[in-house]
């Protein structure tokens, strides 16, 4: 018998070559879909998960355990917002976390010993 029982592939179903890079955006807030901070838009461009799915799932975790509400305004002040173009909108609670993630992220200098 010349024919091994692992014969290799025809030429049209070889499998992909793994890439080191993911093909997928950065984790930031949307400023197009958006309806109160834009995290569940961020995280559907950044997951590929609708944004009704996202927000949807805080509900879920503020009527279950109350998680919702804290674990989105986390996520609100942690995440970056997306570069801003033509047509993105800002309200006034976006420039309040802005300022508050500027604070949080400054760096700071031990006091001094004297």
């Amino acid at each position: 018998m010349t024919s091994s029982p692992y014969s290799t592939p025809p030429t049209g179903l070889e499998p992909p070559a793994l890439s080191g890079s993911t093909d997928r955006p950065p984790l930031q807030r949307s400023r197009t879909d958006m309806m109160l901070g834009g995290v569940s838009g961020g995280l559907a461009e950044h997951t590929g998960v609708d944004a009704l799915l996202w927000r949807v799932a805080f509900v879920g975790l503020t009527l279950v355990g109350g998680a919702g509400i804290p674990i989105y305004l986390l996520l609100w002040v942690l995440m970056p917002p997306a570069p801003a173009g033509p047509a993105d909108r800002s309200n006034v609670l976006d420039e309040w976390v802005e300022r508050l993630r500027g604070r949080l992220s400054s760096p700071r200098t031990p006091p001094a010993a004297g």
